[in-house]
């Protein structure tokens, strides 16, 4: 199966997503989903909310604490 280019601008600014490992890869679709940047937004303003991380799949090992 072949990726559709030709919704691409720059193909070549993409070139790079072949090499990733599937978390990798899985971080940038996440990055680029709406739900998840309003979800991250609204955590920046709460760095104490509970939730976050577990509803998109996230870990976070060795918080500091500030």
């Amino acid at each position: 199966m072949s990726a559709d280019t030709s919704r691409w601008r720059f193909a070549d600014d993409y070139a790079y997503l072949d090499t990733l490992c599937a978390a990798d890869l899985a971080w940038e679709y996440l990055r680029r989903n709406p739900d998840y940047q309003n979800a991250f937004a609204a955590a920046s303003q709460n760095p104490d909310a509970e939730g976050v991380g577990a509803r998109w799949g996230l870990r976070f090992p060795d918080r500091s604490i500030a």
